[in-house]
């Protein structure tokens, strides 16, 4: 943890909420089941998690501005008695350079914790921005292994709680996994879920990944109850966040030696895969990858590898703090954090009456 790190229980600092206005649109869901998340929905989201988050001590949360003003129209009208502060981030441009202008302004903040409202890809840029961030990483999206699927308003209090210093972020967060990934010029990238080797593809596409054309896969984490990359480990190697090894899978095409795998590379879109191999890597172990190739990080394709190039990835535990929010309110629970609480005024809420205050 670097010296702009979390704060310790007792340093009350702001809450950092970003929202990425373009997660749970693209064009999967067009040949997929999946629902899309329109702007309305995820400024609903926002908003509960901003009141959670108030409601567990926060007084200040930090936001940025988007075109779609899915942050601006969530906290407009709510009055909480907590400073709500934009940052002031240039154009926005909606693309993944304002997710990392956003990101690089609320740690330059000194945020206390993140909440982080996006998919796999939307966190692999936290993770570039802020690499040891306090974060709690909320799905809007499909395909998401990373962020979790909980409700906002839960989430905002678990990342409350960190923020205004009421538990400590070690005692309710885990240290992600990455794969790192340098290529032969020395250049470097990351993911926060895989790194995949595909074949027959081309850069900047959005559509689905066909399984026929993956050949090598390196996972930080294999969840079997997951659709898209992550459960071709995890329905043959289960593994987890939380263990210390990430799985390497071999893959070939149709009728080329590999066992057919059926899995759910999309929700409600089954697909085979050839698996070759399935192994577990340690922390730290090289795993080359040689072209012909593209290879793609947390469904983003990016980079080609000519025939012969190598890449080296390998798993390490250097990514964000992510805060667990179930754990984070136990631990609320155990302590009493919500006993005694001061009177709770919400002038949004119409049950409170007229009269309450």
């Amino acid at each position: 943890m670097s010296a702009q790190g979390p704060a310790a229980a007792g340093a009350a600092r702001p809450l950092g909420v970003i929202a990425n206005p373009m997660s749970g649109r693209d064009v999967r869901r067009l040949v997929g089941r999946a629902q899309t998340q329109t702007p309305d929905a995820k400024r609903n989201q926002l908003q509960r998690a901003v009141v959670g988050a108030v409601a567990a001590g926060v007084d200040e949360v930090l936001l940025v501005r988007d075109l779609f003003r899915v942050s601006e129209r969530a906290v407009e009208l709510l009055r909480l008695g907590a400073t709500m502060r934009f940052l002031d981030i240039g154009k926005l441009e909606t693309k993944p350079s304002d997710t990392l202008r956003a990101v690089e302004a609320m740690r330059k903040a000194r945020c206390g914790a993140l909440l982080v409202l996006g998919g796999d890809g939307t966190q692999r840029l936290v993770a570039q921005a802020w690499p040891d961030a306090p974060l709690l990483p909320l799905s809007t999206g499909t395909n998401n292994v990373f962020p979790e699927t909980v409700e906002a308003t839960t989430a905002g209090a678990a990342a409350g709680l960190v923020a205004a210093g009421r538990i400590e972020l070690p005692e309710v967060a885990t240290r992600a996994k990455l794969v790192r990934v340098r290529y032969a010029d020395g250049s470097e990238s990351i993911g926060v879920i895989d790194g995949v080797q595909i074949e027959g593809d081309h850069p900047g596409s959005y559509m689905p990944f066909d399984p026929e054309k993956i050949r090598h896969m390196l996972l930080t984490r294999a969840e079997p109850a997951s659709v898209g990359m992550s459960p071709i480990g995890g329905l043959t190697l289960p593994c987890g966040m939380e263990e210390d090894f990430g799985v390497e899978v071999e893959c070939t095409g149709a009728g080329e030696g590999g066992r057919p795998l059926r899995v759910p590379v999309s929700p409600g879109l089954y697909r085979t895969a050839y698996v070759k191999s399935v192994r577990r890597v340690s922390l730290g172990e090289p795993v080359a990858f040689t072209g012909p190739g593209l290879i793609e990080f947390d469904g983003d394709r990016e980079r080609v590898l000519a025939p012969g190039e190598q890449a080296t990835l390998s798993v390490v535990r250097e990514g964000p703090w992510v805060i667990d929010t179930r754990r984070a309110l136990r631990v609320a629970a155990e302590q009493g954090l919500y006993l005694d609480a001061p009177h709770w005024h919400d002038e949004g809420d119409g049950g409170a009456g007229p009269g309450c205050c």
